[in-house]
């Protein structure tokens, strides 16, 4: 399988999962367009990251799965993006305290022809709600000073130390980490058999909702 992401947390997740991976990270423009939603964004990019993959592919590629994705955190229409510096991490940190959040992670993958030739393609984002505990000064200061949330978006790691701060998630756990493993497994079992059709898009907004 090729990974279109170098996120050595997505990489994990896969080889725990006892896929063999080739590892080939899509530069694309990751803007976020006037009034796309997150979910908006985080499907579109991960398509895009999938494409910018598969059309720089030589001749002689075997791999016969390509698997992009791309993960957002936000409240409200807010994107949660990885903290500039120990102080935009302590803002972020007391934006979440208490409240509950969502992380959305798009995801596509394509079938792919000897010389890398789409033949069939799945696309569909997952969103997990995170709720934090009520935060004191003190445990915010003692987090930002581990240096964990400085290259994580929404300024906190949940495989980490991170997940002290978290009360509840309703949803895919592994999605919040960086993809949601299970639900890939079974777009891929689709997409393999010739179930799945040749873009066919599943959003599901919240992990507990259709």
């Amino acid at each position: 399988m090729i990974l279109a992401s170098q996120s050595p947390r997505r990489r994990e997740l896969l080889e725990d999962a006892g896929f063999e991976l080739t590892i080939i990270p899509a530069q694309i423009d990751e803007s976020r367009i006037p009034g796309e939603t997150p979910v908006e964004l985080v499907g579109r990019l991960a398509a895009e990251k999938a494409e910018a993959v598969r059309a720089s592919l030589g001749a002689g590629v075997r791999d016969d799965l390509l698997v992009a994705a791309d993960t957002i955190v936000w409240m409200g229409d807010e994107a949660l993006g990885k903290p500039s510096d120990a102080s935009d991490a302590t803002a972020m940190l007391h934006e979440l305290s208490g409240r509950t959040h969502h992380v959305s992670t798009g995801v596509c993958a394509m079938r792919l022809a000897p010389g890398g030739e789409r033949i069939a393609e799945t696309r569909f984002v997952e969103t997990t709600d995170v709720t934090f505990w009520e935060l004191t000064e003190a445990e915010v200061a003692a987090y930002v000073a581990t240096g964990e949330p400085l290259d994580k978006a929404g300024a906190y790691g949940i495989q980490g130390a991170g997940r002290m701060l978290v009360r509840r998630v309703d949803g895919d756990y592994p999605n919040v980490v960086g993809l949601p493993v299970a639900r890939l497994v079974r777009e891929l079992g689709r997409l393999m058999s010739g179930n799945a059709d040749t873009v066919a898009e599943s959003i599901r907004m919240g992990g507990a909702h259709a």
